[in-house]
């Protein structure tokens, strides 16, 4: 029993957490702002005369502010199609982690449900999801709606996890029809032994691995419930691409363009994320060791003693809610060993991100949050972690296996632990 009351006063924390920022997003309909939605001012984007760079000065201006400017500029809180698939993510698991109780997490996931079917995009194939905002990278300028391969792969897998969690229909006939968008209407980019890259949107040829590989993901998902060759085929060669890209040390590059060389925390993980379900369908036994090389440098390169969770593997600033969010996502799947792991940033992410009132900051720059509570980025993203967290050691709780080691997925490929530094 000693043994257990840490655990258990752990998870308390986690679950009074996860029942603030649920009463927070309920009060606010799921509707928010964004850090990137600046181009929804009318005044902003009047201003920026329709060019790139005056386009990117504008998101970044507002992004980047301490001081939620929005209100003054225009910009009116929306529904975020990513966020509200993250939503339903959350209220799914909740479902779940209650053993069928919580009717009120069910009646929020239909919820939910309906207004994902109402901000769908029909694309010349098939269905899926975008921005409910006009946004422009150097890489190329997306307008509002436009759906893009993660918004649509997220809210998939979202709705692929609340069929098996719920059991309707509904949501897994919301998923099919993002196959034919992802096979259909993205541009691919060719390479070695067939193997290829899928394009972000259908607007631009961009070279992203987490777009390519969260995509790739969700076709191999799609086969358990309605099979078909061209799309298992198109999920492994697009997988083979981004694998033969992986560093030696086991990373990846966010593109393979000279500008977007960069190596962050929360993409690193969507990659990993991406491929362990691919390890879960059967289909890379050929790539464990890969797998487990990245997970080694996921756990080794973005995590600081006291549970900070670095941006970037060379340097922590800024202080990020998705850093913190997606490793508890990820490494919650990844069994015992690394519950050490994820205590250090559970706590670390309560201490300084949540507000009283519940919500969840932005991020911290200098030690100084950004308080502007984005519910895409924040909100839904924190939503996500803490009903992760609570299905994951919830099960293992109840089941009597709390202390018991688990065999990591990444432990499979080489028969390794963490080291003891991350313990």
């Amino acid at each position: 029993m000693d043994a257990i009351a840490p655990a258990l006063e752990r998870d308390a924390a986690m679950t009074r957490a996860c029942a603030r920022l649920r009463a927070w997003i309920e009060a606010e309909g799921f509707r928010g702002w964004d850090p990137y939605d600046g181009l929804n001012s009318p005044v902003l984007k009047a201003a920026t005369l329709g060019l790139k760079w005056p386009r990117i000065a504008a998101i970044q201006a507002m992004k980047r502010s301490p001081v939620n400017l929005r209100p003054f500029l225009l910009v009116r809180k929306g529904y975020n199609p990513k966020g509200l698939g993250l939503f339903l993510w959350g209220y799914a698991k909740l479902f779940a982690a209650s053993d069928g109780r919580d009717d009120a997490a069910r009646d929020r996931a239909f919820e939910l449900l309906g207004l994902l079917e109402s901000c769908r995009a029909e694309t010349a194939h098939g269905k899926g999801w975008g921005y409910n905002f006009d946004w422009q990278s150097r890489a190329f300028y997306v307008p509002k709606g436009t759906p893009t391969i993660v918004n649509s792969s997220f809210i998939g897998h979202a709705l692929l996890d609340a069929f098996a969690h719920i059991g309707d229909e509904r949501f897994l006939a919301l998923a099919l029809p993002i196959r034919d968008f992802i096979l259909s209407d993205l541009h691919r980019t060719p390479a070695e032994n067939d193997s290829f890259c899928f394009a972000y949107t259908p607007l631009d040829r961009t070279i992203v691995h987490n777009a390519n590989l969260l995509g790739a993901s969700l076709l191999i998902r799609l086969e358990r419930h309605d099979p078909s060759a061209q799309g298992r085929e198109a999920a492994l060669g697009a997988l083979a691409y981004s694998i033969a890209r992986q560093r030696e040390d086991g990373s990846w590059w966010y593109a393979d363009t000279d500008y977007q060389r960069w190596i962050d925390s929360f993409h690193t993980g969507f990659n990993l994320q991406a491929i362990r379900w691919f390890v879960e369908a059967g289909e890379a036994e050929a790539h464990r060791a890969a797998y487990a090389k990245g997970v080694r440098f996921y756990a080794e390169s973005f995590f600081e003693p006291d549970g900070t969770a670095k941006y970037y593997h060379d340097r922590a600033a800024p202080e990020d809610i998705h850093s913190y969010a997606q490793a508890l996502v990820f490494f919650a799947g990844e069994g015992e060993a690394y519950r050490p792991l994820v205590d250090r940033v559970a706590r670390t992410m309560l201490a300084r991100f949540q507000d009283r009132r519940g919500f969840f900051y932005f991020q911290r720059r200098k030690g100084r949050p950004i308080r502007i509570p984005h519910i895409r980025w924040a909100q839904a993203w924190a939503f996500h972690a803490l009903t992760e967290h609570g299905l994951q050691y919830g099960r293992r709780t109840t089941s009597g296996s709390e202390h018991q080691p688990d065999i990591t997925l990444a432990g499979k490929a080489l028969g390794s632990q963490p080291k003891a530094s991350e313990s």
